[in-house]
């Protein structure tokens, strides 16, 4: 048997493709709104505790910490939906040429850097 095999491989210097960064970042995101669901709930049942509870959490989202984690929670729904969106396209067998694949993804990596941008100017 050879043993002139790769024992690890260089992931670092591996030069993925844009769709490979696309549907990577698809499933970060879905991971992300996975999580902030139960954030949000959280918040939602502390809203709805008092009105001095409500007031204490308004008085909360004016910190920039909190404003930078909904901009993060909203970013990656946004990019789940519009990204998961491109998927569905793709399964009804539109996109699915390499080249045609490549430039959809770079489109929707684009319109979502425009997006956060927009999230971004409309929280700040």
């Amino acid at each position: 048997m050879k043993k002139n095999r790769p024992v690890d491989l260089p992931i670092p210097s591996m030069s993925l493709p844009s769709t490979a960064y696309a549907s990577i970042l698809h499933r970060v995101s879905g991971v992300i709104t996975f999580v902030a669901v139960g954030i949000l709930l959280f918040l939602l049942n502390q809203s709805l505790d008092s009105q001095q509870s409500y007031d204490a959490l308004l008085e909360c989202f004016t910190h920039p910490l909190m404003k930078f984690v909904v901009w993060g929670i909203i970013t990656a729904l946004l990019y789940h939906l519009t990204v998961g969106i491109r998927h569905l396209i793709m399964d009804a067998g539109a996109w699915e040429e390499m080249e045609s694949g490549r430039l959809s993804a770079n489109l929707f990596i684009a319109l979502n850097v425009v997006l956060a941008a927009a999230v971004g100017v409309w929280l700040w």
